[in-house]
């Protein structure tokens, strides 16, 4: 049976994950942060690691940097609600194996985890035209102080509020609170120098991050 370790720094998501899991899959542990992450994988030796892209201490990349560059061997396959190219492109080249999306069932994730620990690579079908233009492509991505000026999570909350989600509906999705979602907007409009919601999402639209 797969072994897995679970990276996520929400617990009530790491819970939902095993449950859907079942007993398809073994989860050797869990990990809430970069620091306990590494510590996980080095102590449980898992045949592959259910990696977030976002959580505090520096994130997937950071992760995936302490670990491969140890020289381990270990498996990672992403599993982000985030779909943002930078975030697709910077873990795979990160040494990750796959990434998918939150919205996956039950069944594909079991699937991709099992195909990931056989050595193949795994994405949601709208991610794999990130990857395959972004290594067919020799140029570097441009460089956007403002965007570069943004948290991951501001992130994630500015492509939700282009897309037209209320607070409420990207606080369940991001699993934070309300309040924090208005933190993190309010940060957002500060630094990028703008009045509104309404202002962001012609930000996000021109920069193609919704």
């Amino acid at each position: 049976m797969t072994r897995v370790l679970i990276v996520d720094d929400h617990r009530l998501f790491r819970s939902g994950v095993r449950a859907e899991l079942g007993d398809s899959i073994e989860v050797v542990g869990e990990a809430e942060d970069v620091d306990s992450a590494v510590k996980a994988i080095t102590e449980l030796q898992p045949d592959v690691v259910l990696l977030d892209v976002h959580m505090p201490g520096g994130g997937g990349q950071e992760v995936l940097r302490r670990v491969l560059g140890s020289g381990s061997q270990v498996r990672f396959l992403a599993l982000s609600v985030s779909d943002a190219a930078e975030d697709v492109i910077g873990v795979i080249r990160g040494g990750a194996r796959g990434y998918v999306t939150k919205n996956i069932s039950g069944k594909e994730l079991t699937d991709a985890i099992r195909r990931v620990s056989e050595g193949d690579a795994v994405f949601s079908p709208r991610l794999a035209g990130f990857v395959l233009d972004a290594f067919a492509s020799s140029e570097a991505p441009p460089i956007d102080p403002e965007l570069d000026s943004l948290t991951q999570r501001e992130r994630e909350v500015l492509r939700l509020i282009a897309r037209g989600y209320a607070y409420k509906e990207i606080a369940k999705e991001l699993f934070i609170s309300v309040k924090t979602v208005e933190t993190h907007v309010s940060s957002v409009l500060r630094k990028l120098q703008l009045s509104n919601r309404h202002e962001l999402s012609r930000w996000a639209t021109a920069r193609r991050l919704v």
